[in-house]
């Protein structure tokens, strides 16, 4: 038998190993497309969990309105949220609106938008709730916040100068912040003291602040759909105006609107006005 096999021509094994070669190659070639839909479906991951692209113009809307404390929901928060967003978005912001929003839901939103944030970018944040002032900062009350003690506003809030503080660290060139809660918050009766708005807001560098009311000062919520100052703002956001001169305009017609009653408060460290809506490139296409 070894004679007979070692009789057999270079030729003959030579072809036999070619053809084992060729059998494999198909072999491997088969597993490679059947495998190849499998891979695909690992590495495809949902539009929404996959990393966004940067953007320049961006805005996180925070409308809160369901409070386990409160007697009845707040419902101007997550009207003015809505309607702030779609204008927003019609101006060509990037905007990202939680509401009824958990601490930790804020947290999270304000990594997205750290993460978002190009070097130069226009950041808005927007906070309509419940606001407390604790010391020399503000807070944004969450829905899931616990509050029994003025320990606890520190402990359950976010520090909205500490936000505005970790966005601007980021690198981003201008925030912009608008605050409706100087509402008389129902957390008082566990106080020693009633509520007393927001304290004033040392804003970050490059920065503009537009809260509610006068610092110290409480608002109620009037009876329309929005509030006031909400209201006055989206009518104030109109090409070209630039950011100062479009919260100072809404700051004004809230003046005037509430007969004074309501005196919004502006605080600006801006270097240079920003647009709030980009100018669009003038310069025709010549061609050539």
């Amino acid at each position: 038998m070894k004679i007979r096999l070692h009789g057999l021509s270079r030729r003959t094994l030579t072809a036999a190993t070619a053809l084992v070669g060729v059998v494999s190659l198909a072999i491997g070639a088969h597993a490679a497309l059947n495998k190849r839909p499998i891979d695909a479906a690992r590495a495809a991951v949902p539009a929404a969990e996959q990393p966004q692209a940067s953007s320049s113009r961006l805005a996180l809307v925070i409308g809160n309105g369901r409070y386990p404390d409160a007697a009845v929901p707040l419902v101007q928060p997550i009207n003015d949220a809505r309607a702030l967003s779609a204008r927003l978005r019609g101006d060509g912001y990037d905007v990202d609106m939680i509401e009824d929003a958990t601490r930790d839901d804020i947290l999270r939103a304000v990594e997205r938008i750290k993460a978002r944030a190009r070097k130069d970018a226009t950041v808005m944040l927007f906070f309509g709730g419940y606001g407390i002032q604790s010391g020399r900062d503000n807070y944004m009350i969450p829905v899931d916040a616990k509050i029994w003690t003025e320990a606890d506003v520190r402990r359950s809030g976010v520090s909205v100068e500490q936000v505005l503080a970790e966005i601007k660290a980021g690198g981003v060139h201008t925030n912009l912040a608008v605050l409706d809660a100087s509402r008389r918050n129902p957390y008082e009766r566990r106080f020693r003291a009633y509520s007393h708005g927001l304290a004033p807001i040392e804003a970050p560098a490059n920065a503009l602040v537009l809260s509610a009311a006068t610092p110290g000062q409480v608002v109620d919520d009037t009876d329309g759909a929005n509030s006031a100052l909400v209201g006055e703002l989206i009518g104030s956001l109109s090409s070209p105006a630039g950011a100062e001169a479009a919260f100072s305009k809404a700051r004004t017609a809230v003046i005037k609107a509430t007969d004074g009653a309501q005196v919004p408060s502006m605080t600006s460290s801006l270097i240079a006005d920003v647009p709030l809506v980009p100018v669009a490139d003038a310069t025709p296409n010549t061609g050539g």
